[in-house]
């Protein structure tokens, strides 16, 4: 039994298509979009979910690429949660991962993917 199991971590795989879809939007809406996360899975606290959106908003505001949107997101949980976290953002991307009890998100912000999750 290698060390993860001995710890009594249990993992999910988890499968995640994401594709964005811009229809026609209002100046509201849109406004909307840019200000406020939409939380489509977690199994974070409502705290940790917290900071994941203000972190990704941070890397928004300070970046712009989503590269480093990610890295900044990553860093910031591996500082504040230990390692070892992998953040993927897009526009359009699929994924699955196996990730630890209570270590996943997935959101949408300025109409972009944000998927946070720690494995490792």
């Amino acid at each position: 039994m290698d060390r993860a199991h001995s710890k009594n971590l249990k993992c999910e795989a988890t499968l995640l298509n994401i594709k964005l879809q811009r229809g026609n939007q209002t100046p509201a809406a849109q406004k909307m979009d840019s200000s406020k996360a939409i939380i489509k899975n977690s199994d974070m606290s409502e705290n940790m979910q917290q900071k994941a959106v203000d972190y990704a908003k941070e890397g928004m505001d300070q970046y712009g690429v989503e590269k480093e949107v990610a890295s900044h997101v990553k860093k910031a949980f591996d500082r504040d949660f230990g390692p070892t976290w992998h953040c993927i953002v897009g526009r359009n991307f699929g994924s699955y991962v196996t990730h630890e009890t209570n270590c996943f998100i997935y959101f949408y912000l300025k109409s972009i993917a944000v998927l946070l999750y720690k494995s490792g």
